[in-house]
């Protein structure tokens, strides 16, 4: 690559999404108070830019627009641009989204507001093009009317700003009303039911014509409904609405069927042609849905599943030092020649591609059949390519086939007259021809930058997998992640959570100059993850550290007139609302999950003004539960495990004993959504011992491993063989 013509300060940042922009002719500033200076002491607009670097159409206006000397000229001659990277500072871009949305009844990225010096966003939108269209006004006119206005209606627009920021307030507070309790689980439970059950595809699964997104949260919903009502008709239809999707997105172009893992979400109805970015967010989350579907069923289908997410993670997303990174991009270069990227370049293949590198003629098959015919056969694969024109706007994928399995297993079996086991064979070596062939193509981009959140639903995926598949591998791998998270996103002088860390120099974690402070989906989805962790692992340094980030979650977030906790803490002066979510979508929304670990952080440490905050959250959200439970299924179903009450199974046994590990590996076979687990080794000085006395009137029958099954601290007649235990979870 030739040297750079332009670099500007965000050369100095680490995020790679900044860091792909430090190049272009336009003087951007990061998110801070040199930029707000400037801005004040100039008296300009600032123009605020919102993306992340797996972000398709972000990539686009930087080609199109960013990158262009002119349109750099006119940003940084009339304007103090700032860039931020969503993912560093969800904070920052969840008030302006309020505002773009709010004010055009739309809102994605990239993000595009001005604002006044003091930070008041005036006029919004999301991608421009460069120039005038015939529907679209193009960004080189809107930046040169914007910086027009402000030189001759400066004082109107400071009013309308104000007049914008009153509203904005009003319209995004979300607290108590009057006397609200938590609303009752029945009603909520099956008004989501139903809100579910009526937007569900019958024949491809999932909630939606398209796109499709894999949205755990609703899956996480019905498998509590069926635990919840398992011998009635409504039981039953969300079992099979939850695993039929399951079954069609493993199957589908979704799922990379030669390189693991997940992508994004589908274009169309079928599961077939997807964005193909790979969120590490969906990878976490779909490895403890697949692991959940495997322990309910049984079927290994869902296992394999869940095994193939951790093998991605494990192999392209895993930092030395124990992280996860955040992202894989959807676009990379086709060849090691190419001059640009396209969507998808990486994972589609040619018919042509596959039979020149599947030529072995198959024995026991009809003369002439190779094993690209087998191949080609059950993954859909077609001599023009599989994609239609409609889900390829740009032709990016003319003539490219998007693997899906278009036949089970049976049927190409029969079609080609082979055993099913022969055919399980020459499918996995198509699959690792493939995977080698791949391996030659320039690799998407990697966004090396480790969030605490996102770890944490990452660690929540490996420890339930690792109990529900009973792999050590898996538990050993989320606490070796844990023991990142505390030794590089925690600040163990504040007891604080950071933000991020990112891949520095020669494999070190690196950390920005100013570290950024932990939002509240970092610490509930860390202490989510310390939860499963501890599950699986029966460690209990994990629970001691997570209640101590409870209570610090607590200090931080808490919003002690409207109840609830805030999504970020106050004290900021450059954030103009202090907002709370009300959305379970890719990634459930905090106040949903952190119901859930409130009751759990009650249960392994009698606190019980921590149920009384879980009852406190429900009852903020009570109308829209009651309404539209649809858009909080998370909420909804953590609303059912607070009616029902925890259970706590206390399982006192020596942890290397083999009848403990028996009874402990029944626990961990049992779908049970509101059981709580916990391991009374007997030593009085551990930590759970001091924090729940009652354990110590709990003894172990005959000298063998007992368990007791308890609601309230008050607990069962003892159990001594597994069967018994898990007829006691199993009503």
């Amino acid at each position: 690559p030739s040297t750079p013509r332009h670099t500007n300060r965000l050369i100095n940042e680490k995020s790679p999404y900044l860091l792909q922009h430090a190049h272009n002719p336009v003087d951007w500033y990061p998110w801070g108070q040199e930029a707000f200076d400037k801005a004040k002491k100039e008296n300009k607009v600032i123009f605020l830019s919102v993306g992340y670097s797996t972000c398709h159409w972000c990539h686009v206006m930087e080609e199109e627009s960013f990158k262009n000397k002119e349109i750099g000229e006119i940003m940084s001659k009339n304007f103090v641009c700032i860039k931020v990277d969503r993912e560093e500072r969800p904070d920052v871009d969840k008030v302006y989204m309020t505002f773009v949305q709010a004010t055009s009844g739309g809102g994605g990225w990239p993000m595009s507001v001005w604002l006044t010096p003091d930070l008041k966003p005036f006029v919004g939108g999301t991608y421009f093009p460069p120039e005038d269209g015939v529907h679209r006004v193009g960004f080189r006119t809107v930046l040169l009317r914007i910086a027009e206005q402000w030189k001759e209606n400066k004082d109107a627009l400071l009013e309308n700003s104000q007049k914008i920021l009153e509203a904005l307030l009003h319209r995004s507070e979300i607290r108590v009303q009057g006397q609200e309790s938590p609303p009752p689980s029945k009603e909520v439970m099956t008004t989501c039911f139903q809100q579910l059950s009526s937007s569900y595809d019958e024949d491809y699964g999932g909630f939606s014509e398209s796109p499709k997104f894999p949205t755990p949260v609703n899956l996480n919903f019905l498998f509590t409904y069926w635990a919840l009502h398992r011998t009635t008709p409504e039981g039953a239809r969300a079992l099979q609405m939850a695993l039929h999707t399951l079954k069609m997105m493993a199957h589908g172009g979704i799922h990379d069927h030669i390189g693991q893992g997940f992508h994004r979400y589908s274009t169309d109805q079928h599961w077939h042609v997807p964005h193909f970015e790979k969120m590490l967010y969906d990878q976490g989350q779909l490895a403890a849905t697949y692991s959940r579907a495997f322990q309910i069923s049984g079927d290994e289908f869902f296992a394999d599943v869940a095994k193939d997410i951790l093998l991605y993670v494990s192999r392209d997303l895993s930092d030395q030092a124990g992280g996860f990174y955040s992202a894989e991009d959807a676009d990379s270069y086709p060849t090691t020649t190419s001059r640009e990227k396209r969507e998808g370049a990486f994972c589609v293949w040619t018919a042509e591609e596959i039979r020149a590198l599947l030529p072995d003629p198959v024995e026991g098959a009809a003369e002439g059949t190779t094993l690209g015919d087998v191949f080609m056969y059950h993954y859909g694969v077609k001599e023009t390519g599989n994609v239609s024109p409609m889900k390829d706007p740009h032709q990016e994928l003319k003539g490219k086939n998007v693997l899906i399995v278009r036949s089970s297993p049976e049927l190409t079996a029969a079609r080609f007259g082979l055993e099913l086991g022969q055919l399980g064979v020459l499918l996995q070596e198509g699959q690792q021809r493939l995977s080698t062939a791949r391996a030659q193509r320039p690799r998407p981009h990697l966004d090396t930058k480790m969030l605490a959140a996102w770890n944490g639903l990452m660690i929540s995926g490996f420890a339930q997998a690792g109990a529900a598949l009973a792999e050590q591998g898996y538990v050993s791998r989320a606490a070796q992640a844990a023991a990142f998270l505390r030794k590089h996103l925690f600040d163990p002088t504040s007891g604080r959570l950071l933000r991020s860390c990112y891949q520095g120099k020669d494999n070190t974690v690196e950390q920005s100059a100013v570290p950024i402070q932990g939002f509240l989906e970092d610490y509930v989805f860390v202490i989510q993850a310390l939860f499963d962790l501890y599950e699986a692992s029966l460690q209990q340094e994990w629970l001691e550290w997570a209640l101590q980030l409870q209570h610090m979650q607590d200090k931080l977030f808490w919003d002690p007139k409207g109840f609830a906790y805030f999504s970020s803490e106050a004290g900021d002066p450059s954030l103009l609302l202090r907002l709370k979510d009300d959305h379970d979508g890719a990634e459930p929304t905090a106040n949903s999950v952190a119901v859930t670990n409130l009751l759990r952080a009650a249960c392994y440490s009698g606190h019980t003004e921590w149920v009384e905050k879980a009852g406190q959250i429900l009852a903020v959200y009570s109308e829209r539960l009651q309404k539209i439970p649809i858009a909080l299924p998370e909420m909804a179903r953590a609303n059912a495990v607070f009616h029902h009450t925890l259970t706590q199974v206390v399982i006192c046994g020596d942890p290397q004993g083999e009848d403990t590990k028996e009874m402990l590996r029944c626990v961990h076979s049992i779908f049970s959504p509101n059981k709580v687990l916990m391991l009374a080794d007997g030593d009085s000085a551990g930590f759970l011992h001091r924090q729940l006395p009652f354990l110590a009137s709990l003894e172990r029958k005959d000298g063998k491993a007992t368990a007791y099954v308890c609601s309230n601290f008050s607990c069962s007649l003892p159990v001594t063989s597994p069967q018994d235990l898990r007829g006691m979870l199993c009503p």
